[in-house]
């Protein structure tokens, strides 16, 4: 698995070293001394030609690092936290990478992927700012079994939608998760199906609705119970 880019590599080495294997450098004095000196004998220089080989093109900013394979969560370690996001075919690694940022920032404690096969982790590392390294996370084949699963550990579920109740109205439980659908199609009809409350953020002119990261963020926040 390769990052690259400066500030999510600067957060890798400084809170995960031991999912690094490789640091490859291609600018001088793109690491602080403290890192440099820190992995010393992990880093290798390379030229900026062999950088874009390696970032396909990407704007690497002259530092990818080479780590160990993302290790997903799993359920029974997910059931064991309160507050947990469901994202339902979610596909944009940018909306992901935001949500997932969001969501450590904001007090969730795992996120479960559903309706998708595979995701581009790699690229979820870089949009999240590195929060993917901090936050457990997992793809789940069966989305329905997963959210039965978790009506039966106590969580209720809420969904986001526009047709909600006004998330400022809603009294959340101390157990919960939320649902966010895909940009284009919302929360897919099966997974509806599941959900204990449908929530809405009001908004003060009208408009077809906020970008899903955005929105998410925006409930998370509610959720959380910063605002009382």
């Amino acid at each position: 698995m390769i990052i690259y880019g400066k500030q999510v590599c600067w957060y890798v080495l400084e809170h995960h070293r031991k999912s690094v294997k490789t640091v490859y450098v291609a600018k001088k004095g793109i690491l602080p001394q403290k890192l440099f000196d820190s992995y010393r004998d992990q880093i290798k220089f390379l030229e900026n030609k062999w950088a874009q080989v390696m970032s396909k093109g990407g704007n690497h900013q002259g530092i990818l690092i080479e780590l160990e394979p993302f290790e997903e969560s799993d359920l029974a370690s997910m059931k064991k936290n309160d507050f947990l996001v469901v994202l339902d075919t979610l596909t944009d690694v940018g909306n992901i990478g935001a949500i997932v940022r969001s969501a450590y920032a904001l007090g969730a404690d795992g996120i479960i992927a559903i309706g998708v096969s595979q995701l581009n982790f790699a690229g979820i590392a870089r949009t999240s700012a590195g929060a993917l390294f901090s936050m457990p996370m997992m793809i789940a084949s069966n989305g329905l079994d997963v959210l039965h699963e978790l009506h039966q550990s106590d969580f209720k579920i809420y969904g986001a939608a526009m047709n909600g109740t006004s998330v400022e109205d809603v009294v959340f439980a101390d157990k919960k998760v939320l649902v966010v659908g895909s940009e284009g199609e919302g929360i897919s009809k099966r997974v509806l199906g599941k959900i204990d409350e449908l929530v809405s953020i009001p908004m003060k002119h009208e408009f077809d609705s906020l970008n899903v990261s955005v929105a998410t963020a925006i409930l998370l926040h509610r959720m959380s119970n910063v605002i009382k």
